[in-house]
């Protein structure tokens, strides 16, 4: 089955209202100054829904009482709840913690002039140390290949050209919906790449990011093909390169259509595939073939090499092989005609 995020669900209904009024107000003006600074309406949603846990739990054990009276021991119950009762996962609570954070930074710059003696003391508790709570999946080149095999034997053949895409741009989940037919076009093409217009992508701000992204054709075209072929026996009509039909009409793919994908894509290679491993895959890919940091920082979009790093799946033990032999470290010039020769016998081409 594809990996969902693990929400816990919080009962607010008819809880909010009993929150005490002055705080309620507090949280509409910190809400109201995000939108003032362009913080997209998916980043105040998640601030507004964050504290609105917090004031409900804050109302039944605590006093209700004003949130510029929070107190040490507060933060304290407040993180106990989360992590031993509610059991939510360490990053989930430091989520939380930031999100009051914020609010009291809100209030220690913004309304000093009402609060003088506030403090944010939120950090000043530990927080719970961060730890992956679920492993993550590592995908291969061969459980690709056999999955793109799969589907193209099957006559799938929209689902094989999103998998393809996802193998090689390492786009995130939304993106691909962004995607165009009119997209892999000779014009766009250069140097073994197709460079998109602009699209919208994930960061700050109302607009998000606005970028190009980069996809290799060698491993994109077959399937592209293949996916350009059927839509025309389907008769689609829009540019849209992954679509659905609603009412007799052509409509963009929804996000909940490629999730049920990515369980089908888990029941056919029996591993926990998501989206976003596919990520990590190319970013692997692109080390494994001496792609430096840097230039993958560029294909993926990442603000910094250390963000990059962190997507490249390769181990100590992987990392240090064809270093050393019995005579001692291998010359450098002899370790790259090795992982050249490596790369004719063998190479992600599908």
């Amino acid at each position: 089955m594809a990996r969902k995020t693990n929400y816990h669900k919080f009962v607010v209904d008819g809880k909010l209202e009993k929150v005490n009024p002055i705080n309620l107000a507090l949280i509409k003006d910190y809400l109201e100054y995000l939108d003032s600074i362009d913080r997209s309406s998916g980043t105040i949603n998640t601030y507004e829904s964050d504290l609105n846990i917090f004031m409900i739990w804050y109302m039944e054990n605590c006093e209700n009482k004003l949130f510029t009276d929070i107190k040490k021991r507060d933060v304290i119950k407040y993180q106990n709840y989360l992590l031993n009762d509610l059991k939510l996962s360490p990053a989930r609570i430091r989520r939380l913690r930031a999100t009051i954070s914020s609010l009291s930074n809100y209030i220690l710059n913004i309304l000093d002039d009402e609060f003088p003696t506030f403090q944010n003391i939120i950090n000043k508790i530990p927080a719970p140390l961060n730890q992956n709570t679920r492993e993550k999946t590592i995908l291969t080149d061969e459980q690709i290949e056999f999955l793109l095999n799969y589907l193209v034997e099957n006559k799938k053949y929209q689902q094989a050209c999103f998998l393809a895409c996802l193998a090689g741009s390492g786009v995130r989940k939304a993106e691909t919906i962004l995607f165009k037919e009119s997209f892999f076009v000779d014009e766009n093409y250069e140097d073994g790449l197709y460079t998109t217009p602009l699209i919208k992508t994930k960061g700050r701000g109302k607009s998000g990011k606005i970028i190009a992204k980069y996809i290799i054709k060698a491993v994109v075209q077959k399937y592209v093909d293949l996916w350009k072929e059927e839509r025309k026996i389907l008769g689609v009509d829009i540019d849209d390169l992954f679509v659905s039909k609603k009412d007799s009409k052509w409509e963009s793919i929804k996000t909940s259509t490629i999730d049920s994908w990515c369980e089908q894509f888990s029941k056919i290679l029996n591993v926990d595939f998501y989206a976003h491993s596919m990520r990590h895959f190319f970013a692997t890919y692109l080390a494994r073939n001496n792609v430096p940091l840097s230039k993958i920082k560029d294909m993926m979009g990442h603000e910094s090499v250390d963000m990059s790093q962190l997507y490249v799946d390769i181990n100590e033990k992987e990392n240090l092989k064809g270093l050393f032999n019995d005579g001692g470290l291998i010359p450098q010039e002899k370790q790259k005609e090795e992982k050249e020769d490596k790369k004719k016998n063998k190479s992600f081409n599908r």
